[in-house]
């Protein structure tokens, strides 16, 4: 069996719940940590596990609302980290020296057993020194997470191919993104080609990967300032040829349901 459930996603912060569970044993991987310590851990408390039950955690990418308290985590927890060279290259300091030895090196299209989880991790055009994203498996359902996304590749195209649900970036609505108050540079930023995906650009990459089995998508990582549930799931329904209702939104401060793939 296998499930998720996003703990919060928005800049201002994002981590994602993977359970596989296989007889009685049960494999956690958390995705991103990019919340304050002590809410991760009340977070993971409410879902029913706890930080010290985590097998491994995953960091896509060194941005702050990504990797927030890994240190911290990994520190109290002695948890083992997941991550590209260059996410590591990004970050390492003094501070993370000490932590080297937890470190594990994922690159794009390997294959990574943890416990009865599979992880493929997956490169993404992103402002970030190695971005990877992930496809999780437990054999055999899959589950496609994508959060921080410029523009929609042929490689995540395919990296995605028969996912049995989405955790999907929708990021922002274009016209209230260059209407807001953001400096010209961050809009730039924003909606240029390593930055965030539009509402409509992840309509498209779900247009390019459904199938009969797509049993469900969240959209994740939705701007507060720049997009709206309804506009997203607006969206990404009339991809799917589904009601809105059918989407579900990941929230900033209480994340999804859990969700089984």
């Amino acid at each position: 069996m296998l499930r998720f459930k996003s703990l919060g996603s928005g800049s201002s912060g994002n981590a994602t719940l993977v359970e596989a569970q296989s007889g009685a044993h049960t494999t956690r991987l958390l995705i991103d940590c990019g919340l304050r310590l002590r809410d991760l851990e009340a977070r993971l408390v409410e879902a029913g596990t706890s930080a010290q039950a985590m097998d491994a955690i995953f960091i896509t990418h060194e941005h702050g609302d990504h990797i927030g308290c890994a240190r911290s985590l990994i520190t109290r927890y002695a948890t083992p980290l997941w991550m590209s060279q260059g996410t590591w290259f990004a970050i390492a300091n003094e501070a993370w020296t000490p932590h080297q030895h937890r470190l594990n090196v994922a690159r794009d299209g390997d294959t990574i057993d943890i416990g009865c989880l599979q992880i493929s991790p997956f490169t993404v055009p992103h402002d970030a020194r190695e971005p990877l994203q992930l496809r999780c498996s437990d054999g055999n359902r899959h589950l496609g997470v994508v959060t921080d996304l410029g523009h929609v590749s042929s490689h995540v195209v395919n990296a995605l191919h028969g996912c049995h649900s989405l955790l999907l970036e929708a990021n922002h609505d274009p016209d209230l993104l260059q209407a807001s108050a953001y400096p010209s540079f961050l809009k730039q930023r924003v909606a240029g080609p390593w930055g965030h995906l539009a509402n409509e650009a992840a309509a498209d990459l779900l247009t390019r990967v459904k199938h009969t089995h797509l049993n469900q998508v969240i959209a994740a990582h939705l701007s507060e300032r720049n997009n709206s549930p309804e506009l997203a799931r607006a969206s990404l329904s009339r991809a799917l040829g589904c009601t809105p209702l059918d989407i579900d939104v990941a929230d900033p401060e209480t994340g999804s349901v859990w969700m089984q793939v």
